[in-house]
């Protein structure tokens, strides 16, 4: 068989002439599609921005969904309705805190019933060298600036709990609690009463569920057997 360079002599001269253009271009195409996969910084962080206002991506991922209170709390329609006469009523008993707290996760505003639950343990503690590491956890996580779950607070009570910090005292936290639970009162009960996930809890029923189709019966050699097939049909 003959030489195939010697019947197309010019594929040897192409192939030596484009030999740099070849490495240029294989260079070219193995940067190109790395350069274009990489998202600059600014999409990035748009991207994560959306992700993270994504209900998935929060503790408590399906609780804004309606019926979930329902279904978490497992409560009577005549309990759920007293908890409907006062905000202490419904922070009086467990279920009704457990639900609230879930509505508060739906807003992402928990951190105002956090720090009232962390404020009604810190004054049962029964002996003052409990106070001050209690004290300095709750001052830390709620109250100091930049905290990681800062509580909306005015500037006095901010200063007059700041100074007690160091030598806690039971009342340590008062100012700031009784300011979290009025924010509370006023403004998210009235909309968790509102709310879908306590109307159905006071109903006592659950969002509807789309009717689940029956599968047809599936016929086996047995339904057939002792039945003649009938030929005049074809």
């Amino acid at each position: 068989m003959e030489n195939p360079l010697l019947l197309f002599p010019q594929l040897n001269i192409s192939a030596s002439k484009d030999k740099p253009y070849y490495k240029v271009m294989k260079s070219a195409i193995k940067e190109e599609p790395h350069k274009a996969s990489k998202p600059g910084a600014k999409q990035k962080r748009n991207r994560l921005s959306l992700l993270l206002q994504k209900p998935e991506f929060h503790e408590g991922d399906h609780l804004g969904k309606p019926g979930n209170l329902t279904k978490a709390a497992s409560v009577s329609p005549e309990e759920a309705v007293k908890w409907g006469e006062s905000f202490d009523k419904l922070l009086s008993e467990k279920a009704g805190l457990d639900a609230f707290t879930k509505f508060l996760k739906t807003e992402f505003s928990e951190e105002n019933i956090e720090f009232w639950i962390a404020c009604e343990d810190y004054k049962k503690s029964k002996s003052a060298h409990e106070l001050l590491p209690k004290a300095k956890t709750i001052f830390e996580t709620f109250i100091q600036k930049d905290a990681p779950k800062e509580v909306n607070l005015d500037f006095h009570t901010k200063e007059v709990t700041s100074q007690s910090v160091g030598q806690p005292l039971l009342t340590t936290f008062d100012a700031a609690q009784s300011t979290v639970y009025r924010l509370m009162e006023q403004d998210s009960y009235p909309r968790f009463l509102r709310s879908d996930s306590y109307l159905n809890l006071v109903k006592g029923s659950s969002p509807g569920r789309p009717t689940l189709r029956r599968r047809s019966r599936s016929f086996t050699v047995n339904d057939f057997q002792g039945v003649r097939p009938d030929f005049t049909a074809w």
